[in-house]
């Protein structure tokens, strides 16, 4: 087949699936093939899918079908869909999906040239059930992120088999990836400009404790702040039973390392947390929380929770509002919870009404967007360091993050500047203006 066909790539859902749209990128790329950004010129249209929850599912099947349109009106003559609801879905989307010539599990990626070459010769490619099989050594990548910041996955997989979660059986096992290959990866990326990682597994916490014999993030993240261009490391989906004094300390210890813990904590009622499976209860969520903020008074807290959990009880939901209240989050994301078939959770009695679960979302996330105001708003008149990620025209402002701002996730620093600022940038903001997720400023030399 001829390498001039043009490919186009629509990646769903989280970070870790990004990195792993990234990584066939840069296999596709060093194979010498080209890429658009608009389908309709595309030959090949890959959709890198999530199937996490039910409203990731249908985004990932409406892009599928967006995508197919392009068979008829555009150019493509192939369409790939890889990813979680590829390998979660595999036969439903061959027998509904006809449209689509390749199928490819989340173990199955690094094999997309030659997935390509064989549908391309007409073959029916269907690949899943090896998503342990691949190895988790750096291969070739090419960044879709900005070029001054970039996800730095450190491991694959899960054993926490919370009972709402579908993800250890699409992932499987908790592999960790060696520290001498992320340092080496993160040497490359600071090679050629990145100066943000957002380091990210299932559980970064529990990094290290399947090839080392106990979990190794702390001598990890020493390792990373010696690279050279590195400023900002920072720290996604920490669990809570996994934090430990020594990560704390190690945090506190390093200036490149980000005060921002990104945890997810899902509930506070002892019994919900139970039926969750997950390894806290409400005092000892309490008991981190404090110590956090003792250890470092300028931390800033993200969690996810999840309201509608079977068995939650009005009684319940008050008490995660209440716990939520209490705690003064800095970042808050709230999910209703998703039935997903062959989960535990599925089987519980007491499913929660969609209308009540929708309910109770929409009042904790005005809860939280209250909280975020107040904080925003003790931020005027202080300065803070802003790393810049571009120039709004509408606004006639730069914009950037915090290091209480992760990227696609958090708020965003626009400010006004006398100087030409660059993407990439670190410079300090005085606040002027608060919003309720944004801030508004002034660079300052």
């Amino acid at each position: 087949m001829s390498l001039n066909n043009k490919i186009a790539v629509a990646s769903l859902g989280c970070a870790k699936n990004l990195v792993d749209t990234e990584n066939m990128l840069g296999l596709l790329a060093a194979e010498g093939y080209t890429f658009v950004s608009a389908p309709e010129e595309a030959d090949i249209i890959l959709v890198n899918t999530c199937a996490f929850i039910g409203d990731a599912k249908e985004e990932s099947i409406n892009t599928i079908l967006d995508m197919a349109q392009y068979k008829q009106e555009g150019n493509c003559k192939l369409l790939i869909v890889t990813g979680c609801l590829a390998e979660r879905y595999h036969e439903e989307i061959k027998r509904e999906l006809p449209e689509v010539d390749a199928i490819v599990g989340t173990g199955d990626f690094p094999s997309i040239c030659s997935v390509i070459r064989d549908a391309m010769s007409g073959e029916a490619v269907c690949l899943y059930g090896h998503s342990e099989d691949f190895a988790l050594d750096h291969m070739p990548r090419m960044l879709t992120t900005p070029q001054h910041y970039a996800y730095l996955k450190i491991a694959e997989g899960c054993d926490n088999h919370c009972t709402y979660c579908i993800i250890p059986s699409l992932r499987g096992k908790y592999r960790s990836r060696t520290v001498e290959d992320i340092v080496d990866e993160a040497r490359h990326l600071a090679a050629n400009g990145v100066k943000e990682l957002l380091l990210i597994a299932q559980d970064t916490t529990r990094y290290g404790t399947d090839l080392y014999g106990s979990p190794a993030l702390p001598q990890l993240l020493e390792r990373l702040c010696e690279v050279e261009g590195i400023e900002w490391i920072r720290l996604h989906y920490c669990y809570p039973e996994a934090i430990t004094d020594e990560l704390l300390n190690t945090i506190a210890s390093n200036r490149k390392l980000l005060h921002y813990f990104d945890i997810p904590i899902q509930h506070a009622n002892d019994n919900i947390l139970k039926r969750m499976g997950r390894k806290t209860n409400k005092a000892q969520l309490i008991t981190l929380i404090n110590k956090i903020r003792e250890t470092l008074p300028d931390a800033v807290l993200r969690t996810s929770l999840i309201v509608g959990f079977p068995g939650e009880t009005r009684a319940d939901f008050r008490e995660l509002f209440d716990f939520t209240a209490q705690m003064q989050f800095d970042r808050v994301g709230v999910f209703a919870y998703s039935r997903e078939e062959n989960t535990p959770a599925a089987r519980l009695e007491k499913q929660v009404d969609p209308r009540t679960k929708q309910r109770r979302r929409d009042k904790l996330m005005a809860l939280a967007q209250v909280i975020s105001l107040e904080k925003n708003k003790s931020k005027v008149g202080t300065t803070l360091d802003v790393l810049c990620d571009g120039f709004d025209k509408e606004s006639m402002l730069y914009y950037g993050r915090s290091a209480a701002d992760s990227p696609g996730v958090d708020s965003l620093v626009y400010f006004g500047a006398r100087a030409e600022v660059s993407p990439g940038d670190l410079v300090r903001v005085k606040v002027l203006c608060a919003q309720e997720y944004d801030l508004m400023g002034e660079m300052v030399l």
